[in-house]
C-alpha cells in the first residue's frame, strides 16, 4: 500500500498544480480584461473631450447677440405643409413662373429684367452706395470689371466665318 500512497500523492501534487496554474492564468486574463476596459474608458473620455472642444470652436451662438436683428428673423412661423397646400404653393408658383416668362422686358433681356426686379425689391445697401456716392470716382476694380465684362462680352456674341 505505500507505493500506491506515493503515486496518489504525485497525482494530487500534479492536480494541485494545473489547477494552480489556471488559476494563475484565469487570474491574468481577469487582469488583462480589466486593464483593457480602463484603457478604453479613458480613451473613451479623450475622445469625448475632443469632441467637446471641437464643438466649442463652432458653436456661433455668441456670435449673434452682435448681429442686427431683422424683421423675418423675429417672425419665425412655421407653415406644416399638407398635401393641399403643397399643390396650391405650386400653382402659385408656376403661374408666378408663366408670368415671368411671358413678361416682354423678361423675353428680351432675361439677366437685365432680374436685375431691375432685385433692385427695386432689396432695400438699399447703405455703406457701399454711400462710399460711392460720396467718392464720385469709379474705383479700379470696378473699370477692370467692366473690361473684362466688354470683353467677354465681344467674345460671347457670335461671329459668322465667311469661307
Amino acid at each position: 500500500m505505500a507505493p500506491e500512497r506515493s503515486g496518489s500523492k504525485k497525482q494530487e501534487l500534479n492536480s494541485q498544480k494545473k489547477l494552480e496554474k489556471k488559476l494563475s492564468f484565469y487570474t491574468k486574463v481577469k487582469d488583462a480584461v480589466t486593464s483593457l476596459q480602463a484603457k478604453k474608458a479613458i480613451s473613451k473620455k479623450k475622445k469625448q473631450r475632443s469632441r467637446q472642444k471641437k464643438l466649442k470652436a463652432y458653436d456661433l451662438s455668441a456670435l449673434s447677440e452682435f448681429l442686427p436683428q431683422t424683421a423675418s428673423s423675429q417672425q419665425q412661423t412655421e407653415v406644416k405643409l399638407n398635401r393641399k397646400s403643397k399643390q396650391a404653393l405650386v400653382q402659385r408658383e408656376s403661374a408666378q413662373l408663366n408670368a415671368v416668362l411671358n413678361n416682354a422686358q423678361f423675353q428680351l433681356d432675361p439677366l437685365a429684367a432680374i436685375h431691375q426686379h432685385l433692385v427695386s425689391t432689396q432695400p438699399p445697401s447703405s455703406v457701399k452706395d454711400d462710399e460711392s456716392a460720396k467718392s464720385g470716382k469709379k474705383s479700379r476694380k470696378d473699370k477692370k470689371r467692366k473690361k473684362k465684362k466688354k470683353k467677354n462680352n465681344a467674345l460671347s456674341t457670335p461671329q459668322s466665318m465667311d469661307i
